[in-house]
């Protein structure tokens, strides 16, 4: 076991980190297909399609493609629209923690650290999800992919909690699932750990030279002192 990381605040990844939200978005999904008379998708093409927001998210799962979301293109309306009435009834219904999210929450709350929430999910969907699973009294800060002009894997939005927080983002610890919250968090000048059971787009966190891999929330506050 590595000397434990000493940090002033952690920030964490909500969907695929914190949450597996997937069957509330399958379900959000496919009854949008449903409703422009396309045939569903399976949940898994939904696991690997989630990480880059819902306007991506509709765009892959139209073209079944991983690649739709490396254009600028927005979707299309009707589909976005459709997508975002049918998640506002499934957000949060399927919703499950993540083994070792709850008591690694407690743990990181008695270590005395700030925590913040960093998503690239919209607000509008971002603080019911955290009110009806029970977590939104644990967070100090809560960033969602539409408050700021750039989401992850800018690291504006890690850079803004921070000054929010009252910490310098050497002092912070990023926890994600992704190559986004990689990028994010190397880029804002933080320390990052990654988890290797949420959605990184069929790739694999441990390729990834971030400051350590850890197996749930739990064990990533098990590797923390407060500074």
């Amino acid at each position: 076991m590595p000397p434990p990381l000493a940090v002033r605040a952690v920030l964490i990844d909500l969907d695929g980190t914190l949450l597996d939200t997937v069957r509330d978005l399958h379900a959000a999904a496919n009854a949008m297909l449903h409703d422009l008379e396309r045939p569903g998708i399976a949940v898994e093409s939904i696991r690997s399609y989630v990480g880059r927001g819902i306007p991506n998210l509709v765009k892959r799962v139209l073209a079944g493609s991983m690649a739709a979301a490396d254009d600028a293109t927005p979707p299309p309306a009707d589909a976005l629209a459709s997508f975002k009435r049918h998640y506002t009834v499934e957000n949060g219904r399927h919703a499950a923690l993540f083994p070792g999210v709850g008591e690694g929450l407690d743990a990181l709350k008695a270590h005395g650290l700030p925590l913040g929430v960093i998503t690239n999910k919209a607000e509008a969907f971002t603080l019911p999800l955290l009110q009806r699973t029970g977590l939104y009294p644990y967070f100090d800060v809560i960033v969602s992919g539409d408050v700021l002009p750039r989401p992850k894997p800018d690291p504006m939005p890690l850079l803004w909690a921070s000054g929010r927080l009252a910490v310098s983002p050497v002092d912070v610890l990023m926890i994600g699932d992704s190559v986004h919250d990689f990028h994010a968090g190397r880029a804002a000048g933080c320390h990052v750990f990654l988890v290797p059971y949420g959605y990184n787009e069929g790739r694999d966190v441990r390729e990834l030279a971030c400051d350590g891999i850890v197996s749930t929330l739990a064990e990533a506050a098990m590797r923390l002192v407060h500074a």
